[in-house]
């Protein structure tokens, strides 16, 4: 019997292993992928904070990033640019990888190409039932991890709930000639309620995409060819994959001898679509709890709830006033957006907020309430009766 079973061989998988295994622990890693790190859905964007707090990302890092360029719908263009490191870009095939490898040096097992059909918690364990290598499997352990990505039917199939809001991310890999910053587009008639972009990963290549509840790719062929009558891409023609986000968390995140990180848990930045830091925060507290109980083989419900009331003391005010943000965001029109592109602009808000010591790459919450009430009076501005933030502004 395993101490510790581990579904999904992404970054919050992969750094549970690797921190259990370092105490010994016995861990077996399922991954239904034949490679880790494929397919990739991820730009692979992490801040500055997250890299100096997790040093994991040696060897795997692109390029630093210290600006970016955003652009309204009307193509008016804000840069905004800090003397130090904002934020790394990486090669997210890569980092998976080498986290997986540092988790295996430790002593945890890889099964790849294996399929995680049901889990079924018991008294004495849990007993998870793997189709791999044509045929069925059925392993047993003392714990198991639900890490494995957005839009997996475990944690339904266990009683967990669901996820009620997501959007669908659609990316491509393609040529460019040069260019070192990052290009945020935001149209609603390119990605309704959210937006686009173009992240340069080295002299001549980039990563483009876009969120969007309908037709992902529809629209982001449509981005490709726009950007390459501009110059911006060397051809519209690219492979283009897509990933579902979530943007609310999972109703519960915990069973007795259970738990679920990352994405499959909804700990998502619904601002941003990124997923890397808050789930290396979660399953460092994932693999916090699991020590406690493992070490003192106290396998109870109660201490396992710990772990979810630790990491929503963590992240919970901030994925509440993102959600409310986004969807704030949904409901302006182009010419709302070009507005505030125009105030911003005229009144030094950009400036002002990067200046502020409340911005941050992963904490929006302070700065989405200290960018509302620079653009008071809003609520005049755009005919809106009550805050739907639900703060004072």
């Amino acid at each position: 019997m395993y101490d510790a079973l581990v579904i999904g061989a992404g970054v919050a998988g992969n750094y549970i292993a690797y921190r259990l295994a370092s105490q010994g622990y016995e861990v077996l890693v399922f991954e239904e992928h034949e490679q880790i790190g494929q397919p990739v859905q991820c730009t692979g964007i992490i801040g500055a904070e997250c890299f100096d707090r997790f040093p994991l990302f040696e060897g795997t890092v692109l390029r630093e990033v210290r600006s970016a360029k955003l652009f309204s719908p009307s193509g008016r263009e804000l840069r905004i640019w800090r003397d130090s490191i904002q934020a790394y870009i990486v090669d997210r095939a890569a980092f998976d990888r080498a986290l997986a490898e540092k988790a295996q040096q430790q002593g945890a097992q890889y099964l790849l190409g294996s399929r995680v059909r049901d889990i079924a918690v018991l008294d004495d364990g849990v007993r998870v039932e793997v189709d791999g290598q044509g045929q069925e499997i059925a392993f047993d352990g003392r714990t198991a991890i639900t890490a494995s990505g957005f839009g997996s039917r475990l944690p339904m199939k266990l009683g967990l709930g669901r996820i009620d809001d997501l959007v669908v991310g659609a990316q491509a890999e393609v040529s460019i000639d040069g260019g070192d910053e990052i290009e945020i587009y935001f149209d609603q008639e390119m990605a309704r309620g959210f937006f686009a972009w173009l992240v340069p990963t080295s002299e001549d290549r980039a990563l483009v995409g876009l969120f969007s509840r309908r037709n992902p790719g529809a629209r982001l062929k449509n981005l490709l060819s726009s950007l390459y009558l501009k110059g911006k891409i060397a051809s519209p023609d690219a492979d283009i994959t897509h990933g579902g986000i979530p943007l609310r968390p999972l109703p519960q995140t915990y069973l007795n001898r259970l738990l679920v990180v990352g994405d499959a848990a909804g700990q998502v930045k619904p601002t941003s679509g990124g997923g890397i830091y808050y789930g290396l925060i979660c399953a460092e507290i994932a693999a916090d709890t699991l020590h406690q109980a493992l070490s003192g083989d106290k396998l109870s419900s109660k201490l396992f709830a710990s772990y979810q009331k630790r990491w929503k003391q963590r992240l919970g005010r901030e994925l509440r006033i993102g959600y409310l943000a986004r969807r704030l965001y949904q409901r302006l029109s182009n010419n709302h957006i070009d507005k505030i592109f125009d105030i911003v602009e005229s009144r030094g808000i950009h400036q002002a907020l990067l200046e502020s010591p409340d911005l941050s790459f992963d904490w929006h919450g302070d700065v989405i309430l200290a960018g509302l009430r620079h653009l008071a009076p809003w609520r005049q501005l755009f005919g809106w009766r009550k805050n739907p933030l639900g703060e004072k502004v």
